[in-house]
């Protein structure tokens, strides 16, 4: 089988690219070579190049088919349209990475099901992904164009802590600051390990029975905003000073981070696999994400210059916890 990743070495694909070669698929990564915190894997072509440049990407894919086509990197109509004109009829198989984001919310039922509808008032990012979506399905029933749509929701590798701010979230830890959690901490939420996510992502290539279908793949195991915090914490030899931070208090400070929250991380979510487990027989997500936290510190505990804190979060983090608590002091 010969795939194409556009992208190839973001945290998802990362993955995607190293477990396919090692199932003996031939992988071609087309990007810009800028991303120097994955490694592109090994054994991989790479034809490096901006795919939103149409006639730069036209000329360097000139001549070539391909039995997948994977865009991790599109997160608009307009990205998802040129896929299409650069693409029909020279592949088998149009993989789009939308997100589990443009579910309803907030979520009327759970656990979230494929046939959950997609509605995101909130969330900008999650409508465009509702948008790319149902341009794809219109060329799918139009025209028969073979598309294949996958949402995932919040994966993480060694080199992402999965929590707004990151790293600077750890030093604050490691420092005897306070950290936020919005709400009382106790919403539901679930991570997936970017090795997890990989072998079910893997097992769709070229899978005859995911062509018009859309699937989430996520872990089963399902974690409070408390929990995650705390498995942090105890990853980096700490215990957490957490303030409970009202979720439209924190967008009050910070439209970009209550965004987030309000469209999408402030509500429970439980996610049911059934339908990918069905299409790629044995898929299961194994990696704890008490594993995977040990992983992320150990990965930045190796080398002093990952350990980026952001100055500006720092102190937004200073500001609200300030606020807040003048406001509605604890005693």
């Amino acid at each position: 089988m010969k795939v194409l990743f556009i992208g190839g070495t973001g945290i998802i694909s990362s993955a995607c690219a190293q477990l396919a070669l090692e199932r003996g698929i031939e992988v071609y990564l087309f990007n810009r070579g800028q991303t120097t915190r994955r490694p592109v894997a090994a054994g991989a072509h790479v034809i490096q190049g901006d795919i939103r440049d149409k006639e730069v990407a036209r000329c360097l894919l000139q001549g070539q088919t391909f039995d997948v086509v994977a865009d991790f990197v599109a997160y608009a109509p307009e990205h998802v349209q040129s896929d299409i004109d650069l693409f029909r009829g020279r592949t088998g198989q149009y993989i789009f990475i939308s997100s589990a984001s443009a579910y309803q919310k907030p979520p009327l039922s759970l656990p979230i099901t494929e046939s959950t509808p997609l509605y995101n008032p909130i969330w900008e990012y999650s409508r465009n992904k509702i948008a790319c979506e149902d341009l794809l399905m219109q060329a799918y029933r139009q025209s028969g164009f073979p598309i294949t749509i996958v949402r995932p929701s919040h994966t993480y590798d060694r080199t992402s802590v999965p929590v707004q701010g990151g790293y600077t979230v750890i030093d604050r830890m490691r420092k005897g600051k306070k950290i936020i959690i919005h709400g009382d901490g106790t919403s539901l939420w679930v991570l997936t390990h970017h090795r997890d996510l990989a072998k079910a992502f893997v097992g769709l290539l070229g899978n005859p029975h995911a062509i018009g279908e859309a699937f989430h793949i996520t872990s089963d195991e399902v974690l409070t905003w408390n929990q995650i915090h705390t498995i942090l914490a105890r990853a980096a030899g700490v215990e957490a000073r957490i303030v409970h931070v009202p979720s439209d208090y924190i967008a009050a400070f910070d439209a970009r981070w209550g965004v987030s929250l309000l469209g999408d991380k402030t509500h429970s979510l439980i996610f049911d696999n059934t339908k990918i487990k069905r299409a790629v027989p044995g898929f299961v997500a194994t990696i704890p994400f008490a594993q995977g936290a040990d992983e992320i510190l150990t990965w930045y505990d190796a080398d002093p210059s990952r350990q980026v804190v952001d100055p500006a979060f720092d102190a937004l983090s200073d500001r609200i916890i300030a606020a807040y608590e003048s406001a509605w002091p604890t005693g």
